[in-house]
């Protein structure tokens, strides 16, 4: 079924077209303050990336959870959305949302780093507005500065990191990273006042948090440097020297590095954001995949950086399967309170295990919070008893994670991507699966599952699931 793309009035079309100001948040006017529901329900939305589709699909959050039922499937092509539908913009590759205008209901903000746009660099961001009946009122689109490579939009962060108290977005592109300051600026976009991003360096992921103090919001930039070696940083700042106090967390070989996936959440209960990230080309013996906390605060430790890295595996204690290669163990992390014991659990995607001798069927591992510390696990897959469908070579189960409280019980639910699913004799349509959160983890009773298909989005090799938010 294709969810039919809804219309918007063209007063508003025309004004998301004029002019490039981000409005400064002000104060809301709708009940619901979360950032991520888009209708105002007081329920938090699931947002779907597929960049081989170059669409965007929201499934609105509910008592009784998220389905086809009650979502929109956003393009290019989609009334009041910026731009045209190609091929190569990747439209979707990454999502995040915040309230942007202000008014109330939470904002879809939509990387496409392949975007191509006559003498600009490649990549845009699209944000599209929400509101009481769902994305009715149009978008707007930001262009590549001209000074980058391209990639603009490979990632983005909306928050308040220069204490203002007013949040802004933050972009990076494939070289660079911005910073657009608000409507006081015209929507200019800032880059670093210091560059510390190594010559050949790929960004590929970012994250915002307390990491360092418990009143102000720092970066956590990470990609793949040119010789193919990982490579993370914790950038502090404000306006005026960004860049300047940036300090590289993990480089090159370096195992607690990560090209992959990075998460964060406070895993030790003590007002500082940990940051957790995966290393799906490392393991005990470099094979199977890791993932590392690093607990923030400020200089809690004698060296200048986060505190002395803490590492699992899939031959940690606790941690469930074997280290073996290819596993990609930590390919995709998300920290949320499964339990609601106040502490985040996580989740990681290791989209290449072997399940019941069947290759690359994919699965994903909850590691429950203990004193700050992962200390036990539990695995799950296609093959676990419960969960819809059945072990398939590459399937990749666990390609993207997601804790999030979808139904708004005070427990994290699970949401997961496998985007090698087979749909029929379609190859690769892709799907994603929700799994419920309960007071001792996750369980696969009411567990759903959905597809490309089922939103208008399933062609061969479509990819559905490659992105959660």
């Amino acid at each position: 079924m294709r969810v039919k793309d809804l219309a918007v009035t063209a007063t508003v079309a025309a004004l998301a077209a004029a002019g490039l100001t981000l409005p400064l948040a002000g104060p809301a006017s709708a009940a619901s303050a979360l950032r991520d529901d888009f209708n105002g329900d007081g329920y938090r939305d699931l947002a779907i990336g597929s960049p081989h589709t170059n669409s965007v699909t929201v499934t609105y959050g509910s008592a009784s959870g998220v389905g086809p039922g009650r979502a929109t499937t956003l393009t290019q092509d989609s009334s009041g959305v910026p731009g045209v539908r190609e091929a190569e913009d990747e439209f979707g590759e990454n999502v995040t949302t915040g309230d942007v205008n202000g008014d109330g209901y939470a904002d879809l903000i939509v990387g496409a780093p392949g975007e191509k746009v006559a003498g600009k660099p490649s990549g845009s961001v699209t944000i599209v507005w929400g509101g009481k009946n769902g994305f009715t009122s149009g978008g707007r689109v930001l262009n590549s500065p001209a000074d980058t490579a391209g990639r603009f939009g490979e990632a983005t962060v909306w928050t308040d990191f220069d204490g203002d108290g007013a949040a802004q977005l933050a972009v990076v592109s494939g070289d660079n990273w911005w910073y657009y300051a608000g409507g006081g600026e015209n929507g200019r976009a800032y880059g670093l006042e210091v560059d510390f991003i190594p010559e050949g360096t790929r960004l590929d992921g970012m994250l915002a948090g307390y990491f360092r103090h418990k009143d102000g919001i720092s970066l956590v930039l990470y990609g793949e440097r040119a010789d193919g070696g990982a490579w993370t940083a914790h950038m502090k700042g404000g306006a005026g020297d960004y860049g300047y106090r940036a300090e590289i967390l993990g480089e090159g070989d370096d195992p607690t590095a990560t090209r992959d996936a990075a998460t964060a959440g406070d895993v030790d209960g003590d007002g500082y954001t940990d940051l957790i990230t995966g290393n799906s080309r490392d393991g005990q013996g470099g094979k199977g995949g890791s993932v590392t906390v690093r607990f923030g605060g400020e200089r809690t430790y004698d060296e200048p950086t986060f505190g002395t890295p803490t590492t699992y595996h899939q031959d940690s204690p606790g941690v469930p399967g074997a280290d073996e290669d290819g596993d990609g163990f930590g390919a995709s992390v998300s920290a949320g309170d499964v339990t609601g014991d106040g502490l985040p659990d996580l989740a990681v995607g290791a989209p290449g295990e072997n399940v019941d001798g069947v290759a690359g069927t994919g699965g994903v591992t909850l590691l429950k919070s203990s004193g700050g510390s992962f200390t036990s696990g539990k695995a799950w897959h296609q093959e676990t008893a419960g969960v819809p469908g059945v072990a398939e070579p590459d399937d990749h189960f666990g390609t993207s994670v997601r804790l999030k409280d979808i139904n708004k019980n005070g427990r994290a639910d699970l949401a997961t991507g496998a985007t090698g699913e087979d749909i029929g004799t379609t190859r690769d349509t892709g799907a994603v699966w929700v799994l419920r959160g309960t007071s001792t983890g996750l369980t696969s009773s009411y567990a759903a599952s959905f597809n490309g298909k089922d939103f208008g989005v399933g062609g061969a090799d479509a990819g559905f699931g490659h992105t959660l938010r």
